[in-house]
């Protein structure tokens, strides 16, 4: 039983580092059997097909994000600094599921109606997550524009870049990073530019 679990990890493995690379759809099940030494049908034996796969690596990394950031979001505290820690939680997880995130940015329309319905399903409650948080703040006169949902959508848009160049690497700490994020979002959504205002 733990040989089939070990196993059914590896090919799991595999195909969250081929799929972050090449995209979900310049990786087939053979690319993943060849990169495992093993064969095509050892693959299947633990998914049905290539989108079975998707939503395996779905329900291990992403699936859970939105509940995660729920609890930040009412959490205890000032709204500002509840939204702080919103982003900050948001990045964090972003980090320790980066390869995985990115798949989900990338070729979501090679999916079939029920994997784009998960994927779409998960974003909205992200997005609905931000934007109640963002009345709160508006209602607290601390969100300079009045167009909330296109606010949320430019976070998440920084947020979901960021998955695409950060190299842990890098000449500044991951937290540096998030800080500088942050620090970004924050002014652009209390900043006292009056073009903002409608």
């Amino acid at each position: 039983m733990a040989e089939n679990s070990n196993r059914r990890d590896e090919v799991l493995e595999t195909a969250i580092d081929l799929f972050s690379q090449r995209g979900y759809a310049g990786t087939s099940i053979r690319d993943i059997a060849k990169a495992i030494n093993r064969s095509v049908s050892n693959v299947y034996h633990y998914f049905e097909n290539k989108e079975d796969l998707w939503l395996a690596i779905l329900e291990y990394s992403v699936k859970g994000l939105p509940d995660k950031l729920r609890n930040v979001a009412h959490g205890d505290g000032e709204p500002l600094d509840r939204f702080r820690r919103l982003l900050k939680a948001h990045l964090e997880a972003s980090v320790l599921h980066q390869r995985e995130s990115k798949i989900f940015f990338i070729d979501e329309e090679r999916l079939s109606p029920k994997g784009k319905e998960i994927n779409r399903r998960i974003q909205k409650e992200i997005l609905d997550i931000y934007v109640e948080q963002l009345r709160i703040l508006q209602s607290h006169g601390l969100v300079k524009t009045k167009n909330i949902k296109v606010l949320a959508f430019n976070m998440l848009g920084t947020i979901n870049w960021y998955l695409r160049w950060y190299h842990a690497r890098g000449g500044m700490s991951e937290e540096e990073v998030h800080e500088e994020i942050i620090a970004f979002v924050l002014y652009g959504m209390c900043g006292s530019d009056s073009s903002n205002d409608t």
